[in-house]
């Protein structure tokens, strides 16, 4: 996981260095009435729900959610319901809460007497690292960008938010060396294995430890992205990975350091909402369908519960116009909370016609109320989902080989990438100059990723990236598929137009919740949901 964080005690480093193979590490790292290599017993994940009052501290500190992403890449994370009040006007946002600077600050105002105990503070793959080292790693030059601490443009821990997350000035100097400096080549090399490996498990002693990093980072490593080459896993939820060399932060996705390749950025992007809303779509359309027309899935064909879907999505026209004239049918569905944009579980559709520029509503539900599912949402569900990534990714995307801008490869991966009705979609709304890929590694893309990272470590020569190395010996035919053409004349520029409606959709959507949140709040009736929420 990315975001993590450990804090090591003042005997860790004797401890590492120390470990007897004839012993387990839990024997010897956390003993029982002897010192531990932990100040601190619990590791705060990416699913800390309890930095409310740190995350809007960092927001402020700096100016800001957008301040915050131009500086560190992302803006706070914050978790559950949140109230502000702007102008007057209350704001419902929702998001979860990852990052480890806001973790930190809340460990030191909790606990005073164990931070000051800490003599150093580890993500969770620096953690690994250090265990196979014997000594405290360094953190990873793409991981530390989980943290909102690591200033993007200097390459430097950002003095002022290290600060906040330290007490003041005061402590600035005593967090900075409880981080460590991190180094900015991926690859470099830590070390030689802990002689506690070799022993117990049979490491060879030449084994070198290289940084090892965090999920989001590894999954991306996945096969050598070329600049302008896009990744969407289609999962529970959805991720939309770039690399590109372009910073250009927003509160909405992440920047991070690219893992290997300096001079490189990876951009992400993090749904909740994925599989789980097209399967609410699918099943209720295999409810309404004609019996003997939605064969039931088995263990011959488990593929089978999707036709109904997959054929009503392809014969259903995009954005379900029959004609050029007719408005373009656009929806939101979202069976769970969504991060982008920030608005609680429901289900909103529109038109939009893009000539008179006219948005109009059709309903709203929220997830408790049963709606009429129409034929028009097998397509309308995956084209809402390929629009928000499009309207996102739209800043880091170029022309290439004179066509509009778009990325020059669309690679799915996950389960929604073997759905030909998906792809198929995917490859309308987002383009792909080369046309759209279904990567077919197994089922742990950071883990290969991971896996590469180490063999361009360890082989690569003087000055050969990671690009280099592993493209040269990839072997793109055993592992990727064509599945789409990709770019379609018209009916891209189509979805370019539907993008527009789309917004102003997504927009109207979060002002609608935000009065709505006013109103409630007003009322007396989220006030206390909201401050358990707040308090984790």
């Amino acid at each position: 996981m990315q975001h993590g964080t450990v804090f090591w005690s003042e005997d860790a480093e004797r401890l590492l260095g120390g470990l007897d193979g004839k012993k387990t590490l839990i024997e010897q790292l956390v003993p029982e009435g002897e010192k531990s290599v932990f100040s601190h017993p619990h590791s705060p994940n990416w699913q800390d729900a309890s930095t409310q009052k740190q995350c809007d501290a960092f927001d402020k500190e700096i100016g800001g959610a957008q301040s915050l992403a131009d500086a560190t890449g992302s803006k706070a994370h914050h978790v559950g319901y949140r109230m502000n009040c702007v102008a007057s006007v209350f704001i419902l946002t929702l998001s979860d809460q990852r990052f480890s600077g806001p973790q930190i600050m809340r460990f030191r105002e909790k606990y005073p007497d164990k931070y000051e105990a800490t003599s150093r503070i580890s993500l969770v793959s620096s953690f690994l690292a250090s265990l196979f080292l014997g000594s405290i790693a360094p953190i990873d030059i793409s991981d530390v960008c989980g943290a909102n601490l690591w200033d993007m443009s200097s390459g430097t821990w950002n003095e002022k938010l290290v600060s906040l997350a330290a007490g003041g000035p005061d402590g600035l100097s005593s967090l900075r060396k409880k981080l460590g400096s991190v180094h900015p080549d991926g690859g470099h090399h830590l070390g030689k294995i802990s002689p506690y490996f070799a022993s117990r498990y049979g490491f060879s002693t030449a084994c070198t430890v290289a940084p090892f990093t965090g999920d989001n980072p590894a999954t991306i490593l996945s096969l050598p992205l070329r600049a302008g080459d896009a990744m969407v896993s289609l999962g529970t939820s959805t991720t939309f990975l770039m690399s590109t060399g372009e910073f250009k932060p927003h509160p909405s996705y992440h920047f991070m350091n690219h893992p290997t390749t300096k001079g490189l950025y990876m951009f992400m992007l993090c749904y909740k909402n994925g599989a789980l809303a097209r399967e609410r779509v699918r099943d209720a359309l295999n409810a309404r369908a004609p019996a003997g027309k939605t064969p039931k899935p088995d263990s011959t064909d488990p593929a089978a519960i999707w036709d109904h879907f997959n054929l009503t999505a392809m014969i259903t026209p995009a954005l379900s116009q029959s004609t050029a004239s007719d408005p373009m049918k656009l929806g939101l569905y979202f069976p769970r909370p969504e991060i982008v944009p920030a608005v609680p579980a429901g289900e909103w559709h529109y038109t939009y016609s893009p000539s008179s520029d006219k948005l109009t509503r059709v309903f709203a539900s929220d997830p408790s109320t049963t709606t009429t599912t129409s034929d028009d949402d097998a397509r309308n569900i995956v084209e809402s989902q390929m629009l928000s990534l499009r309207l996102r990714s739209a800043p880091l995307v170029h022309s290439i080989n004179g066509l509009p801008a778009q990325p020059r490869r669309v690679y799915l991966v996950g389960g929604g990438s073997l759905n030909p009705a998906i792809a198929r979609i995917a490859g309308e709304v987002l383009g792909g100059a080369e046309g759209v890929y279904r990567l077919d590694i197994g089922g742990n893309a950071c883990a290969l990723g991971a896996a590469y990272k180490a063999v361009w470590s360890v082989e690569r020569a003087r000055g050969e990236t990671f690009e280099e190395l592993i493209g040269g010996r990839w072997s793109e035919e055993e592992f990727v598929e064509k599945v789409d053409g990709g770019y379609r004349k018209g009916v891209w520029e189509a979805y370019g137009e539907a993008v527009k409606g789309f917004e102003r959709m997504e927009k109207e959507v979060v002002r609608e919740v935000a009065d709505g949140a006013g109103a409630d709040e007003e009322e007396g009736e989220m006030g206390s949901a909201l401050t358990r929420e707040r308090d984790g």
